[in-house]
């Protein structure tokens, strides 16, 4: 009987030490997450990036490739304001 009392409880041991390690994995994730989620490190991450893209279609030390396809994104944002006025003028000029 003493061998059966003996043999689980390292066993159960192990186990809830395993479970233990998952649960703080587990919060490190959820944390990680939460972080990445956060909408002021979104809007902080969109600001650099448009400071990024404007270094890139403006300043002379850009690489090249960079600097092309800054200003293609800008180009197109372009044509995207254009139509979205051209489209507010028109429905205020019908109306």
């Amino acid at each position: 009987m003493s061998d059966k009392d003996t043999t689980p409880a390292p066993a159960i041991a192990a186990l809830e030490a395993d479970v233990t390690l998952a649960r703080e994995q587990l919060a490190a994730t959820v944390d990680a997450l939460v972080e990445e989620v956060d909408p002021r490190r979104q809007a902080e991450r969109l600001k650099e990036k448009g400071r990024r893209l404007v270094f890139d279609a403006t300043d002379a030390s850009a690489l090249p490739e960079d600097r092309a396809r800054a200003r293609k994104v800008f180009a197109v944002a372009g044509a995207v304001v254009t139509l979205v006025v051209a489209g507010i003028v028109r429905k205020a000029t019908k109306g």
